[in-house]
Formats: C-alpha cells, sequence, structure tokens
C-alpha cells in the first residue's frame, strides 16, 4: 500500500476531524488536507512531473509541509527532504544529484533561485496557495498515482561529515513497516495523541507523521517552528499532553524548564504523553535525572538514515522499573531489537559474537534502506548479505539488551588498548562542575592516540584551568582504568551540534589538528 493512501482513508474515516494545528490554531482537517494534498498532486501532473520524479523540501518546520509531503506521494513522486540548516550551495548539490525540478522552501533557507531547480515555490506566497488549492467539496478526488510498496518515497541524504552526503533510498514498504513498528514497539498512538513537530521535520521528525497519521491522531507545528520549552509547555494546555521527538539536548532543555519552574512529575504528566529521544548518546546520568523531574515520559530509540527509526526500542516500562537488578545496566543501554528487524553484533568478517563481546552493529529486515542513491560502491559496504553495517559499535546481553559504545570511527586505540569514548564522556558528566562534555582522540607520537576531552563547565565551577585539570583527573582515577583518563581537558563555551543534537566529533579533531 503506497504511503497516498494513509490520507485517504483518514479523510473517509474522519473527514472533520481536526488534523494539523499551527500552534493552536487549527489549519487542517483529514478532509481539507486530503483534499489539497490531491489538489497539488493534480497541479504537479498538470506541469509535468513523472511518477518517480524527485521532489526537495527545503523548509523550516511549516504546517505545508505534511500538505507537500502527502501530494508529492499522492503524485506518485519522491520527497527529498533538506535540512533547512544547510547552505544554499550545499543544497544545490544534493538538488543535482537527486535531480529534483521541484523544491519547495521557506523563504528564510536560501536568498534565490537554486541552481538545477526549474520550479522554486516559497511555501507562504500565492503560488503555493494557488498549487495547494482544494479539491472542490463535492467533487471526487483524484485517483493515487498507483506505486509499488518497493518503489522510492523518501530520499534523505546523509550529513555529510566524512564527505558528499549520500542519498538513502527509502522505500513505501520501509516507511510502513517503519510506522507499524512504531505503534507496537515504540509508543500506541490513540485518535487524541498530539504529535509536536519542534525538531526538524527533515529528518526522523517528519517521518513520525505516519505512525500518528495511521491513528487518525494530530499534528501540531509550534509557531515558533522549532523548539521552545515554554512554548511547548503552553501548547499542552490548550491542546492536551504531547508526544514528540527529542535529541538528548532537547531532552536536557525541557527537563530544566520543568525543574526551573518547579514542575512535578504529574505537571509534566498533563504537559507529555511520551518524549522519544534518539539520534545521538544519551548518557545514563542524564536520562536518570530526566525521569525524576519529569516521570516515565520517555521512550528512546535507536536506529538510522538507513533504518529510519527502527533498530531497538528501550520500551517506558524498562526505563520504570528502578527494582529491577540490572536496571543501570538497561538504562544504559539502547533496548532490544524492535519487531520486524534482526539485531547482531559481528566480527569483522560480519560473524555473530557472543554475548558480551564488543563488535559491529548490525540491522535486518522491512525497514533497511534499498540502497544509496546512485552509489553502487557505497551500497555494496553497507549492505552484507541482506544486513545493515552500521557503523556503530556495541555488544548484547543475556536478555538481548543492546549497549553501544561508540561510532566504529570515534574508538580510540592508546596504547594497543580500545578505549570508547562514550565510557569516558559517562564517567565526566558524573563530575561536580561539568555541563558537557566530549571526548575524542588526538594523534600522539608515542600511544598512537591520546585521550582529550572538551568539556563545558558549569558557570563558576572551576577557578581556572588547571584547577579544572586537577579535578576531572581526580574524578577519572576514581571511576576509571588510568589508561581511559583524559590526557587534557580541553575547555569551550559550547560543543559544535548539528541541528539533530549530534556533536560533530569531526569537527573537534579538526580543532586538535589546528592545535585551536
Amino acid at each position: 500500500m503506497p504511503l497516498a493512501h494513509l490520507l485517504q482513508r483518514q479523510a473517509l474515516l474522519n473527514p472533520n476531524r481536526p488534523a494539523i494545528f499551527r500552534g493552536t490554531a487549527p489549519h487542517a482537517t483529514h478532509a481539507q488536507w486530503a483534499r489539497r494534498s490531491a489538489g497539488l498532486a493534480q497541479r504537479l501532473h498538470a506541469a509535468g512531473a513523472q511518477p518517480g520524479d524527485r521532489v526537495m523540501l527545503f523548509m523550516h518546520n511549516h504546517p505545508r509541509y505534511l500538505e507537500v509531503l502527502w501530494g508529492a506521494w499522492w503524485a506518485g513522486l519522491v520527497v527529498v527532504p533538506i535540512n533547512a540548516k544547510l547552505h544554499p550551495a550545499e543544497a544545490e548539490w544534493i538538488a543535482l544529484n537527486a535531480e529534483a525540478h521541484w523544491a519547495f522552501v521557506t523563504a528564510d533557507v536560501t536568498p534565490g533561485p537554486l541552481a538545477g531547480v526549474a520550479h522554486q515555490v516559497d511555501i507562504d506566497s500565492a503560488q503555493a496557495d494557488d498549487l495547494l488549492a482544494p479539491v472542490p467539496d463535492g467533487q471526487p478526488l483524484p485517483s493515487i498515482t498507483s506505486r509499488e510498496v518497493t518503489d522510492l518515497a523518501w530520499l534523505f541524504y546523509t550529513s555529510g561529515t566524512t564527505g558528499r552526503p549520500k542519498g538513502v533510498m527509502l522505500t513505501h514498504r520501509n516507511l510502513l513497516t517503519m510506522g507499524l513498528a512504531y505503534a507496537v514497539d515504540v509508543d500506541p498512538v490513540a485518535t487524541t495523541d498530539n504529535m509536536a513537530y519542534a525538531a526538524p521535520m527533515s529528518h526522523g521528525c517528519g517521518l513520525y507523521a505516519i505512525p500518528h497519521l495511521m491513528a487518525g491522531a494530530r499534528h501540531v507545528v509550534p509557531a515558533s517552528g522549532g523548539v521552545d520549552p515554554a512554548e511547548l509547555f503552553a501548547l499542552s494546555e490548550a491542546l492536551g499532553p504531547l508526544s514528540t521527538f527529542a535529541a538528548p539536548t532537547i531532552v536536557n532543555r525541557l527537563v530544566a524548564h520543568a525543574q526551573t519552574h518547579g514542575l512535578s512529575p504529574a505537571d509534566c504528566a498533563r504537559a507529555f504523553k511520551t518524549i522519544v529521544y534518539g539520534g545521538a548518546p544519551m548518557y545514563g546520568a542524564d536520562i536518570e535525572r530526566a525521569l525524576r523531574v519529569m516521570g516515565p515520559r520517555f521512550v528512546q530509540i535507536y536506529g538510522q538514515g538507513e533504518t529510519p527509526m527502527v533498530g531497538t526500542a528501550l520500551a517506558r516500562a524498562v526505563l520504570a522499573d528502578t527494582t529491577h537488578s540490572r536496571h543501570a545496566q538497561r538504562v544504559a543501554s539502547v533496548g532490544v531489537a524492535q519487531t520486524p528487524v534482526r539485531v547482531r553484533v559481528a566480527g569483522p568478517n560480519g560473524e555473530p559474537l557472543p554475548m558480551g563481546e564488543v563488535g559491529e552493529v548490525l540491522v535486518k529486515g522491512d525497514s533497511v534502506m534499498a540502497g544509496y542513491w546512485r552509489n553502487p560502491d557505497a551500497t555494496a559496504a553497507a549492505l552484507r548479505d541482506g544486513w545493515l553495517a552500521t557503523g556503530d559499535v556495541g555488544c548484547l546481553d543475556a536478555d538481548g539488551f543492546l549497549t553501544l559504545k561508540d561510532r566504529s570511527k570515534d574508538l580510540i586505540i592508546s596504547g594497543g588498548s580500545n578505549i570508547y569514548p562514550r565510557e569516558v564522556e559517562e564517567v565526566l558528566l558524573t563530575a561536580p562542575g561539568v555541563a558537557e562534555v566530549a571526548v575524542v582522540g588526538e594523534p600522539d607520537a608515542e600511544w598512537g592516540e591520546a585521550v582529550v576531552a572538551f568539556v563545558v563547565a558549569q558557570p563558576g565551577a572551576f577557578a581556572n584551568d588547571t584547577d579544572q585539570h586537577t579535578a576531572l583527573d581526580a574524578h577519572c582515577l576514581a571511576h576509571m582504568a588510568r589508561f581511559k583518563r583524559p590526557k587534557r581537558y580541553v575547555t569551550v563555551s559550547r560543543l559544535p551540534k548539528n541541528n539533530t543534537g549530534k556533536v560533530l566529533k569531526t569537527e573537534l579533531r579538526r580543532r586538535l589538528l589546528k592545535k585551536e
């Protein structure tokens, strides 16, 4: 079943139910949404778009994002979502690589026409109004352009931190599998739920629309278009408890807001039904704090663009079960394999490793991508006998819980010993005065690599760099092996991050090479 049928189904079942909100203001019912998307599909076809053509969405979060998304799928087109924080030149490279002749943009992301794009539409323009004009009431909706579930639906370009981004080819089957897995393994969705799109819709957050549309729930785009904890808490007062996706940095901001305003776990339960976190490491100390402050609102997912939101899940019941003998280890894990996939840890040649041994994490199932767009070499490297090589390093325990150590490229080898930065980061985050930390390896003539910690300190925590080094060194020696402790600590005001909250360790290593 192509994804457009999800919208058609809700337009038939619940035509007058409010579906999309901009802040607290209703933007569209299911019927209005379907008629606008179907109207867009008609006009794209009339302008020459053919099934399988690519349509680029270079936009900040906007209610019309969902209407264009389903309009493209109604027309049998492939959506190319682009991070709104990219430079226009980077977006142009993606447009040319994908051969996208249509682009829907918000005016703030690009100063002018994008090279290679034949039709560029400002989503707030009169042109967009005309393209999204609804099929008139009383007229039947046009037929959905027939597509196979194995056809492409979503061409997602990776962040490209180690070179040009690669286009991840996701099919209708991949995304339908993801939507069903969400309801089974992450969070059952009710018609009364409110999915809030605070994180970028160009990434995983936008795909949360699929399981929520399956259930006929409501879709809420904050008026700010982004993450403002005060705005989200206020939205919940008007609409009811929210569900949302939040990178760990955003979870920490929500928790800080709740603490600052003296909110209890019961207050937070009225504000949020579910906060799904993922996309970057969530340290044990941070999720323990979040649970204390906000209560059992949280579920963790582990996946990546190549198997969107589907890999493992750490259920709220597991997080809340503080009486379990291995609770601390489970909270530090990313949970167990989701229903539609198999997860294993493999050695250098792809062989399964015994329980507890550390190796590369592999995933296999119907959520795994079809491959990389026009990149057979990268596809062959990533897909091995149907198994996706994630590039992440981890181990499985006796109950099937996966604990990640690091990205394979972030592993530090010092004096012949493997050091996983996340282990060092977990220890440093428990040190008094440390707000954030990221650990990387630095070339070292004697040891091969030396451990370096970039530290964001809490205001006034340390008198000077020497005081910080002494305090943090003592803390590390008290909590982990001597060879793992950082050789030095670099004080920074903030860590470089992308718009999904991931720390850009490539940038930190670059700074070390430049001796900044």
